[in-house]
């Protein structure tokens, strides 16, 4: 109980509820009848969090999967970048999202070349900058940087140990400034174990890979860093398995090949999954759903904590229905999670759905 104690402050905190110390509490499961498409979604109104199926103002963007959605510093939009199509076409398509008045506005059809499973991260400084991914047979290793105020994009020149061209990969911007990438897949099916950072200042890339034990090779995963400085990596594909299930953080060292993975203990982590939505909450990060290991679609939610166990979100509403490529941004300001696109056997998605948090997820 104690790490849904915990999930439960940390939605109170997002909201930004003020109430007394909370006593024990847990989250509701209860199930009520299928949600239905609204226009508005008040955190401040829920009992308890709640799934909401949205209808933005604006043309939507089409159907796709494995696409970047990134929230800006201050949280007011988040920019959707690329995906592919239910066949396959690689998009190259930038679109914003104004969190505050839940409205879709199409940017730029021009820029980088079209591409899926791609990476994206908010630069202070620089912008929405994307790195890899694939379109058709072609895999890249380019970085790219989407200035917000000239509404223009510009290729990064890149200097050093620059990865091989991959799709799959994952990245998150460190304390350090830098962009960490890790593991992806390329041509002639192969993957890759190893980690590197991209300097912005210098405009170099450096193998931060440890020399030491390392996470399978594998794709179709995410990373981020914790409250604590550790750069985690959580599940994906490898060769001859469809799906992981693993946890792992990455300890970097003071001095160059000092870099150090651990393993996160297996007990109590979901079940194996690749191509989850994934999104930093607290001190923890909220995934949803992603490709089990029999290939079928998942819709269940999880908030990994930094520090304790991961715990399974229960929602007053039922989930979205199951899919993998989707994506997962949380808006602060609302206190809640939204989901976009994704697919399933049947193909892809274009729908928008909000799970919403109120001061009655701790019980008095």
């Amino acid at each position: 109980m104690g790490g849904i104690r915990v999930l439960a402050a940390v939605l109170i905190l997002l909201v930004g509820c003020s109430s007394p110390s909370p006593s024990p509490s847990q989250i509701a499961a209860t199930p009520t009848p299928e949600a239905t498409p609204s226009t508005t979604a008040s955190a401040s109104a829920a009992a308890v969090p709640d799934w909401h199926r949205l209808t933005p103002g604006g043309r939507t963007p089409s159907a796709r999967e494995d696409h970047t959605w990134t929230v800006t510093p201050d949280a007011a939009a988040a920019y959707l970048f690329g995906g592919r199509t239910s066949d396959g076409v690689a998009l190259g398509d930038l679109w914003e999202y104004d969190l505050t008045l839940d409205h879709w506005t199409l940017i730029s059809e021009t820029g980088p070349p079209a591409r899926f499973g791609h990476n994206a991260a908010w630069v202070d400084g620089v912008g929405l900058v994307i790195f890899a991914g694939q379109s058709g047979g072609t895999f890249y290793n380019d970085l790219w940087a989407f200035d917000p105020d000239t509404h223009t994009w510009s290729e990064l020149p890149a200097s050093g140990a620059v990865p091989v061209p991959r799709y799959g990969s994952c990245a998150a911007i460190g304390p350090d400034g830098r962009l960490w990438i890790s593991h992806g897949f390329t041509e002639g099916g192969q993957r890759f174990a190893d980690t590197r950072a991209y300097d912005f200042s210098t405009h170099a890339w450096t193998d931060e890979t440890p020399v030491a034990e390392a996470p399978i090779q594998r794709c179709l995963h995410a990373c981020w860093w914790t409250d604590d400085g550790m750069f985690a990596l959580y599940a994906g594909q490898t060769t001859g398995t469809n799906s992981l299930g693993d946890l792992w953080w990455l300890s970097v060292g003071e001095r160059p090949g000092t870099n150090v993975w651990a393993r996160q203990p297996d007990a109590g982590l979901p079940a194996a999954r690749n191509l989850y939505a994934a999104a930093r909450l607290g001190a923890g990060t909220l995934v949803f759903g992603g490709q089990a290991l029999d290939g079928t679609a998942l819709n269940d939610v999880w908030w990994l904590s930094d520090g304790g166990p991961a715990v399974a979100v229960q929602a007053a509403a039922p989930p979205p229905p199951g899919r993998w490529g989707a994506e997962l941004v949380i808006d602060p300001a609302q206190g809640r999670a939204l989901l976009f696109g994704g697919r399933d056997a049947d193909g892809a998605k274009d729908d928008l759905w909000v799970l919403t948090v109120g001061a009655g997820v701790i019980a008095p």
